[in-house]
């Protein structure tokens, strides 16, 4: 904005929307400039926006190109209504990534507040994504256009760019209504083990998805989108179809919709915008503090370890039970083991996709009925997920891990308190799939089974990861985000992963060999034997690594500690 305040001769020119697109390409070349990094991240980051965006317009095109005017409207429909939720909701996770959209950056500036919401909303077109789904909307034009000739093409580009307008204002608008919650510490790590629960849940959705389609009634589902494209949803990408089709006299009125919904986006933006650069001074007082009891010590034991004895043990008990709570990075491990651990199961259980919901039977498959061995190997396959969690157990201290070394915390005890702390979590989830699969199979009697299985499996984990965290961890960087890695971490915990997880499937391989050669006698002896056998693996393997991690207590921090 130093071009506008300058003292150049002559009059100031007002300040407009171009201005803000300028300062955004100007900020992004700043960015760039001496930063090789950056611009290849930029360019892969481009590189996959168009992979997705070639992808999106084949899928959109599909019915034009296969001339299947039938399935036009719900591709259209359907497609754009998704892409428009996703324009809602994913700014409430990745808020703050493109902070030069940040309103709060303008707050001292004296702009109308009609100027800032132009310029802000320009400024917003000018990004990767926007070009990336431009490029796949343009399937649904090339679809109207093969459809119902270069008039039904035309009325359904201008519907792509009303549409596309609509998104970018939905995304704005949503970001600066929230920006003081968003800005929140608790709201992001909140948003980010959000984001590790829809990453879990991808490959259950995509199995049931397939499983809907090959069900799905066509009829009554081309009915729910025509609904759909009465709606700000599906309305302006619906515009091209609908002239291809016949129906002209509906472009017009859903343009309309477009237009008013739009419309209603941007002064809700312009209403909000206020809030959204005063930031936190608009929260609101402080919350009232809770009372303390129990005196100090007390309060250092969460409720999740109220139950340990105030030792030394204990200490380090209370002290992971709350990182494992408030740490996002771990809190996101904990919510897929509990996504996977239920859903895996069931889809191994009963026959991966080929199941389906039949109205006078239930649930029905397609695959053979579900086995004791099955179970057992789709129960060691939870256990051991949810052991390696455990692999780089170290790396989430990072150099706080050095308070351990000064303390001379015996190797023993770290790893048994680690391991208390994490099954305190993590134990009454196995407990949840232990009963849920066999309702879900019919087969109660088999609940034994499985919590023997599952026990067996995790305890048998843990006695090996317990190595493999101290022999093989590595650093994490320093941020709350769950996915985020250091350079070349990435195959450093593929490895790890994969190391941990050979392991801890081969010590739990017994209970699967109990369940082959056994028969209805091991529907008995499991339980009892899963409980002793993973009590003894994971006390036996924190015995024996805990030796370890007292020799290596040096180079494990130094291999934690993240560079700078």
């Amino acid at each position: 904005m130093a071009v506008q305040l300058s003292a150049a001769p002559g009059p100031v020119r007002p300040v407009s929307a171009r201005h803000f697109v300028r300062l955004k390409l100007r900020v992004m070349g700043n960015n760039f400039r001496g930063q090789g990094w950056r611009i290849a991240l930029f360019v892969i980051g481009s590189l996959v926006g168009l992979w997705f965006a070639a992808s999106g317009f084949f899928v959109f095109a599909a019915p034009g190109l296969a001339d299947g005017g039938r399935y036009a409207l719900m591709v259209a429909a359907f497609g754009g209504g998704l892409l428009v939720l996703g324009w809602l909701l994913l700014p409430l996770v990745f808020f703050g990534v493109d902070e030069t959209l940040d309103p709060a950056r303008f707050a001292l500036l004296p702009l109308p507040r009609r100027t800032l919401v132009a310029g802000l909303f320009a400024a917003a077109l000018v990004s990767v994504p926007v070009v990336a789904v431009l490029i796949a909307l343009a399937g649904l034009v090339l679809s109207a256009w093969l459809l119902g000739g270069w008039s039904a093409g035309l009325v359904g580009a201008v519907g792509v760019l009303a549409g596309l307008l609509l998104c970018v204002a939905a995304a704005r608008a949503v970001t600066s209504a929230f920006a003081t919650m968003l800005r929140s510490r608790r709201v992001r790590d909140l948003a980010a083990v959000l984001l590790a629960v829809a990453a879990a849940l991808l490959g259950p959705l995509q199995i049931f998805g397939l499983a809907a389609v090959r069900e799905a009634d066509w009829e009554r589902l081309t009915g729910v989108a025509e609904v759909v494209g009465w709606t700000p949803f599906g309305a302006p990408w619906t515009v091209g179809i609908d002239v291809a089709q016949g129906r002209v006299w509906a472009a017009p009125v859903k343009l309309l919709i477009t237009a008013a919904a739009l419309g209603a986006l941007l002064l809700w933006w312009s209403r909000s915008l206020e809030s959204a650069m005063v930031g936190a001074a608009s929260a609101g007082p402080a919350p009232a503090t809770r009372a303390v009891s129990g005196g100090a010590v007390a309060q250092l034991f969460p409720r999740a370890a109220g139950w340990v004895r105030r030792d030394r043990f204990g200490a380090l008990v209370a002290r992971e039970c709350r990182y494992w709570w408030r740490d996002a990075r771990r809190r996101a491990n904990l919510i897929t083991i509990g996504v996977v651990g239920i859903f895996v199961p069931v889809i191994v259980n009963l026959g991966g996709a080929g199941f389906s919901v039949d109205s006078g039977q239930g649930l029905a498959t397609g695959g053979g009925e579900a086995s004791p061995v099955l179970v057992s190997v789709s129960m060691l396959f939870v256990g051991v997920l949810a052991s390696i969690t455990l692999a780089n157990q170290f790396g989430f201290d990072g150099s706080a891990y050095a308070a351990h070394v000064v303390a001379g915390v015996p190797g023993r005890l770290e790893l048994r308190a680690r391991f208390t702390a994490f099954s305190t979590y993590v134990l009454p989830m196995l407990a949840v799939v232990a009963v849920v699969i066999p309702l879900v199979l019919g087969e109660p009697g088999w609940i034994g089974l499985t919590a023997g299985s599952l026990v067996a499996a995790y305890g048998a984990g843990l006695a090996v990861t317990a190595f493999i965290s101290v022999l093989g961890a590595y650093a994490l960087p320093e941020t709350s985000n769950p996915f985020a890695l250091n350079t070349g971490a990435g195959v450093a915990k593929s490895f790890l992963s994969l190391l941990a997880m050979v392991g801890s499937a081969a010590a739990g391989l017994p209970m699967v060999l109990g369940a082959a050669l056994l028969g209805d006698v091991w529907l008995w002896l499991a339980l009892p034997v899963g409980l002793g056998y993973g009590l003894g693996a994971g006390l036996l393997g924190s015995y024996l690594a805990g030796d370890v991690l007292d020799r290596r207590q040096p180079e494990l921090l130094a291999t934690v500690t993240p560079r700078r």
